[in-house]
């Protein structure tokens, strides 16, 4: 009784805060985030510690579905050579670039858990991202390729947890196998999400006069979709992306008008719940997690945390300026590049700044093993969680509450150059 009252607290909380924050034209996330550390520290607040395996089945399948749902497949397409080179080269790059600081920067940092923590770290958060932005106008093709990273990412920076961890168990690692293993996972969730979604096409046509069967089972197949893609140990996350995909397709060609707006107005209000407690519990968690470190090194993992946000950051902005670069060129070779996919170097700035951690990287690093298979406990499991929270507080902190004025130097710039010209 008393968990369940902490959470309608934590609710009404949420919803005053984002109320207050939207009638103000403040950013939401940032003020729950804020509004969360604030309540953590109060000296008679429960220890209200979040579970991983309740993050990634009750907060992940529906927010992946809502957004596969959204996103317009044909953008998408267009972009995906952006998105996939974002979604899967770029984290295991970012992977690997935080290890090596890692392991060089941090006492007692070993390889197999340096890339742990670059595992947990390497993807971004779209979610977080375009909470942040709303409003602040950034363009439909911004949005596609923030959109479409974080449907994907989130299976890569997932992979890679999972062999990084298995290294730190004394698990051997073979190149050739690991990647096999990583097609196998990948093409397995996307068998499973295209198998379930053909199903679920059939019961929806089969209901579609009754619209509480319909919505009920579009709330109720992304969480069974990630739970059987799981369950064969195959990649829920894009098991659950197949699936919005596929639903976005049948919707748009078989909803009726009605049941497409009840439909609409039922996931709306669900997101925008679920997207608030999100940012109020990772401002819950860092209190929790800073009574578990030595006082007298708390500044110096701060410390690490914040050139590791700028690290990822660094990597991130280079990365899309190659892209960009790589793209153009393809153009002007006249291979097969859509001119619709270019991007410019100011895209490439904000899609950088845009690339914040977010609840994922919480929720695995919080999923870490108290023990290894041979009872002994994990080595640096509390500093890693406590670094991992950190990276997620300066990259949504800092890079959220700068990026409204970046955009807005961006644009003033471009004003001026546009004014240039005309003179």
């Amino acid at each position: 009784m008393e968990n369940f009252t902490l959470i309608l607290v934590i609710m009404s909380i949420m919803l005053v805060t984002s109320g207050i924050a939207e009638k103000f034209k403040l950013p939401a996330p940032i003020i729950l985030i804020v509004i969360g550390m604030m309540v953590g520290f109060l000296p008679s607040m429960p220890k209200l510690e979040l579970s991983p395996e309740i993050v990634m089945l009750l907060f992940l399948p529906p927010l992946l579905y809502d957004a596969a749902f959204n996103i317009s497949f044909k953008d998408f397409r267009t972009n995906f050579n952006t998105i996939s080179s974002l979604a899967f080269g770029l984290v295991f790059i970012t992977a690997a670039g935080i290890a090596v600081i890692a392991r060089f920067m941090i006492p007692g940092m070993t390889w197999p858990l340096a890339f742990v923590l670059g595992a947990i770290l390497s993807a971004t958060d779209a979610i977080a991202a375009i909470g942040i932005t709303k409003g602040l106008g950034l363009s439909h093709k911004t949005m596609t390729i923030l959109e479409g990273e974080s449907l994907i990412n989130d299976a890569s920076s997932l992979i890679a947890y999972r062999f990084a961890v298995a290294a730190v168990t004394g698990a051997s690692f073979v190149w050739w196998q690991a990647g096999l293993d990583f097609l196998v996972v990948l093409a397995g969730g996307f068998l499973i999400g295209f198998v379930l979604s053909r199903l679920m096409s059939f019961a929806i046509l089969f209901f579609k006069n009754n619209e509480l069967v319909v919505i009920s089972l579009t709330l109720l197949m992304p969480f069974t979709t990630y739970l059987v893609a799981e369950h064969f140990e195959v990649s829920g996350v894009i098991a659950v992306v197949v699936l919005g995909l596929n639903m976005s397709w049948l919707s748009k060609m078989k909803f009726p008008e009605a049941l497409k707006n009840q439909s609409r107005n039922f996931w709306d209000v669900n997101i925008y719940l679920l997207n608030g407690l999100i940012f109020v519990l990772i401002g819950l968690q860092f209190p929790i997690v800073l009574r578990e470190i030595n006082s007298a090194h708390i500044w110096h993992y701060i410390a690490y945390a914040l050139i590791i946000t700028v690290v990822a950051f660094l990597i991130r902005l280079l990365r899309l300026y190659s892209q960009q670069l790589s793209l153009d060129r393809a153009f002007k070779g006249k291979r097969k590049v859509n001119e619709e996919a270019l991007f410019d170097r100011k895209t490439a700035l904000i899609l950088s700044w845009s690339g914040m951690r977010g609840i994922v990287s919480l929720a695995i690093a919080l999923g870490l093993p108290v023990r290894l298979d041979n009872g002994e406990l994990f080595p640096m499991r509390n500093e890693i969680i406590f670094i991992s929270i950190a990276v997620v507080l300066f990259s949504l902190l800092g890079q959220g509450l700068t990026l409204p004025w970046v955009l807005k130097r961006i644009n003033k710039d471009e004003n001026n150059i546009r004014q240039e010209i005309n003179t």
